[in-house]
């Protein structure tokens, strides 16, 4: 850590505000001195949690109707790792950084994750992509990847994400995310149960190339880029297939694969309890996909999910579960976007923490709706933001990370290294 921000920067910036917090933070221990909890039991709790950042995030994203790159873009995985030690330095819940292949293939993995764990910095799980074509490639994933009819084009998209284990095997990594977009825009275009039988059987291919200590998050989606029906489209699904697989494999809710209204804290208890709750890609949303920051439209749903996440731990039903935000930055700084969602999934996992689950229990046994919501309600209007600030000034890192970020210019300061060449080509997705 440290070495893409000083610690001397950070330490001169929070003794500027270290007196606002003490006070802040004083005046929270009162608030919550009633609740019958633990403060110190909190802080471990919060303080041992992480969130990866993906490698595709932190460039600017575009829509299909443009692309809006800023000054000091990452040109390469290499320069993308720094800008992730930078949010890490910030606020030290980021110690990991998740990659896509082929995006983020380099000459020399060993290379990387030298230089990665140089910046104090480690890999999460790797990303496949099977959902567009590339140059160097002689078929295409037009009607499909692991489940295409063509059994030449299966065998491509199968040994893509075997190649993603070695790599990932490389540089580290413990898990593999599959997400595919296989699915059809007309009805009759596919038949719906061979497709998925395709796709049970390709699947079956690549779990038995996982080593003994990984895992194989499957990602489901009910819409987009195909829009009558998908191949993996809902928790249900993807339950069903990881079952199928075996013990390794696992369920990995994106909170932009839903339809609106979805109740998603629901499928969360629901997979926590059949044990098949692997991992989670944060983002938020206003009507499907959109790839908003964490907490941006809806923060007392993503605090309602990690409400069951907690329960579901306390209550002994959690596995290890992978964090990682997945967003798409096409009018802001990455850096920035990434820092307030990466605080905000932490706020939200704080104030769960804040509910007295016993007394919730009293509430639900009397079937008594009014003061059970009241009581999550109490936890979520808490402000733990001087909790939140007392955890980062306590690990060395940076009491207000976005004050901190503007005035550090690091985009202009890489605007002088990092030169792109904009290319209007890549502008329509």
């Amino acid at each position: 850590m440290f070495k893409a921000i000083s610690k001397e920067q950070i330490e001169n910036h929070n003794k500027r505000n270290i007196n606002n917090l003490k006070k802040d933070y004083e005046f929270f221990l009162k608030k919550t001195k009633n609740l019958g909890i633990n403060i110190n039991n909190i802080k471990k709790e919060l303080k041992n949690f992480s969130v990866a950042l993906p490698s595709w995030g932190l460039g600017t994203g575009g829509t299909r109707f443009g692309k809006f790159p800023i000054a000091g873009e990452p040109n390469n995985i290499f320069e993308k790792i720094e800008d992730c030690a930078v949010i890490n330095d910030l606020i030290g819940i980021t110690n990991s950084v998740s990659l896509h292949f082929p995006w983020d293939n380099v000459g020399d993995f060993k290379e990387l994750k030298e230089f990665t764990s140089s910046y104090g910095l480690k890999f999460d799980a790797v990303n496949s992509n099977t959902f567009e074509d590339f140059k160097d490639y002689k078929h295409s994933f037009k009607f499909g990847s692991l489940t295409h009819t063509d059994k030449s084009i299966r065998d491509k998209a199968i040994e893509l994400n075997v190649d993603c284990i070695k790599k990932g095997e490389k540089i580290g990594s413990k898990a593999l995310t599959v997400w595919i977009p296989d699915g059809t825009n007309y009805p009759g275009q596919q038949d719906f149960s061979k497709s998925l039988d395709r796709y049970i059987n390709s699947m079956k291919k690549i779990y038995s190339k996982l080593p003994s200590s990984w895992r194989i998050f499957i990602e489901h989606k009910p819409f987009e880029p195909a829009l009558y029906s998908t191949v993996i489209n809902d928790w249900g699904s993807s339950y069903y297939c990881a079952k199928l697989l075996g013990k390794k494999a696992f369920c990995l809710i994106d909170l932009g694969h839903h339809l609106p209204n979805t109740n998603i804290e629901m499928i969360v208890s629901r997979l926590a309890d059949m044990k098949k709750l692997g991992g989670f890609h944060f983002n938020d949303s206003k009507y499907g996909d959109d790839d908003l920051d964490s907490g941006s439209i809806n923060p007392f749903a993503l605090f309602l999910i990690f409400n069951e996440l907690t329960n579901a731990k306390k209550n002994k039903k959690l596995n290890s579960v992978s964090y990682m935000i997945d967003q798409s930055h096409n009018i802001t700084d990455p850096i920035e976007s990434l820092i307030m969602s990466a605080i905000e999934i932490q706020r939200a996992f704080a104030k769960s923490l804040l509910i007295n689950y016993k007394i919730l229990e009293k509430f639900q046994k009397k079937n008594d709706a009014i003061f059970s919501l009241n009581h999550l309600k109490n936890a979520f209007n808490i402000d733990v933001t001087p909790l939140l600030q007392m955890i980062r000034y306590e690990s060395g890192n940076v009491i207000n990370p976005l004050e901190f970020y503007r005035n550090f210019n690091y985009r202009k300061k890489k605007s002088k290294i990092r030169k792109k060449k904009f290319d209007i080509s890549s502008t329509i997705l």
